[in-house]
């Protein structure tokens, strides 16, 4: 029997992938399936995209310490948020109202700034008394806060004093350094991911190529009106909304290929960014800043079998549950993952987490539907692909999806990025 309509109530997700479907009936035929889906995108204003489930925006007062905007992230479950300058006038634009996006990403650059100084002090760097000679400390702060490049990363020995992270951990977290450090002070280490914020006229298509060929990992939405974001639209969001339209044409039309009918992964297995399971986690986290990307599959040594994945976001577990580094001298890739599993698995509001799910993986003849709906069930952004034996053979993210999805038309974006200083080499994750 056929359900009503009436019977069936739809997501505010699938109420866009409806407004869709329904300019895709009436694309003019010759065009393709990706130039008809750039025109149903073009034509959808980002301001039917729906809010957060909370409705309500989480933003961080430049003035918060480190600590707090750690667990305020952690709290939320935010890989970033935006950061309301408060020295900024009651009356000021939003240009002026906020000074960035502060993300994991960029808390991570700090703290390795901090290793860096760490390993290459010949003095003692004792940041729990808060002895630090005024020179280091000052150093490093300085550097994030101005946005200087810092000096290329050194892969870590395990003898170095970084691969000691549990003591490195422990002394940070417990210093009146890291304490006091507000998250204003560190603008620095995150204006590389400059506040690109959309206003609500602007379109679907410009939403989703800002997340995949420009690489940001969450936009703001901003209501001039009120001169302050309305919306934060993440990578889970459109997982979540793309999942929610399966079943429309427009969207079988393409999720219901193969992988590798769509050229995915597009990734070769060498070109795989990685850590072995003996290596210190501190280098898992220095990959993800070298090589821009949020995530690393662990794998066994000397092979290219996965055994977990390490993502930007596992850094809120070394900063706020000492329990995870307190009993290790050194901590591996592979013990960061065994400790962190069993801690999640005590704590009563983490049962969902994605790191008890193990590794997530998918295969080459996987449909691009089935991976989506893995992705948003587990909510994650990256799924990696594997041959019958366990092999890396490819990772798979948002920006991969919609790639096959939308492309940029030429000169469309314009003078849209005016203004914005360009991205340092080697700044992103």
């Amino acid at each position: 029997m056929v359900m009503e309509e009436s019977e069936t109530p739809r997501s505010p997700e699938a109420k866009v992938g409806m407004q869709v479907e329904d300019l895709w009936d009436i694309q003019e035929q010759q065009l393709t399936p990706t130039e008809k889906l750039n025109a149903c995108f073009e034509s959808i204003p980002v301001s039917a995209f729906p809010p957060s489930p909370s409705s309500q925006v989480i933003e961080i007062n430049s003035d918060t310490n480190l600590a707090e905007a750690v667990k305020l992230l952690a709290r939320h479950k935010l890989l970033s948020a935006p950061v309301v300058d408060v020295k900024a006038p009651e009356d000021a634009t939003w240009i002026d109202r906020y000074i960035g996006i502060v993300e994991f990403a960029g808390i991570v650059v700090w703290i390795l700034h901090q290793s860096e100084r760490m390993e290459g002090s010949n003095t003692a760097f004792d940041l729990a008394t808060g002895d630090t000679e005024d020179a280091t400390t000052a150093s490093a702060v300085a550097v994030a806060a101005n946005g200087m490049s810092s000096p290329r990363f050194r892969s870590m020995h395990p003898d170095s004093p970084t691969a000691t992270c549990g003591k490195f951990f422990e002394t940070l977290t417990s210093s009146d350094f890291y304490k006091n450090t507000k998250v204003g002070d560190i603008s620095g280490s995150f204006r590389w991911a400059p506040f690109l914020a959309l206003q609500k006229a602007n379109s679907f298509l410009t939403m989703l190529l800002l997340l995949s060929k420009y690489r940001m990992k969450s936009i703001p939405v901003v209501d001039l009106g009120e001169a302050k974001v309305d919306n934060v639209i993440t990578q889970s969001a459109v997982i979540h909304m793309l999942k929610e339209c399966a079943g429309l044409h427009w969207f079988e039309s393409w999720g219901s290929k193969k992988l590798f009918e769509l050229g995915l992964p597009l990734m070769k297995p060498r070109q795989i960014v990685k850590v072995n399971e003996d290596e210190p986690v501190l280098q898992a986290f220095k990959l993800m800043r070298q090589k821009g990307v949020g995530g690393v599959p662990v794998v066994e040594n000397g092979g290219s079998k996965a055994i977990g994945n390490i993502s930007i976001r596992d850094i809120q577990f070394l900063l706020i549950a000492p329990q995870i580094y307190r009993e290790y001298r050194s901590i591996t890739a592979k013990n960061f993952l065994t400790t962190l599993r069993s801690y999640l698995e005590e704590e009563e509001h983490e049962k969902e987490s994605p790191m008890l799910g193990g590794m997530v993986t998918c295969r080459r003849g996987d449909t691009l539907k089935e991976v989506i709906t893995k992705l948003d069930s587990m909510k994650i952004h990256r799924i990696y692909v594997v041959d019958g034996g366990g092999n890396l053979e490819g990772v798979i993210t948002l920006r991969d999806i919609i790639s096959k999805l939308v492309h940029e038309p030429r000169g469309y974006f314009g003078d849209f990025f005016d203004g914005v200083l360009p991205l340092p080499a080697n700044s992103r994750v």
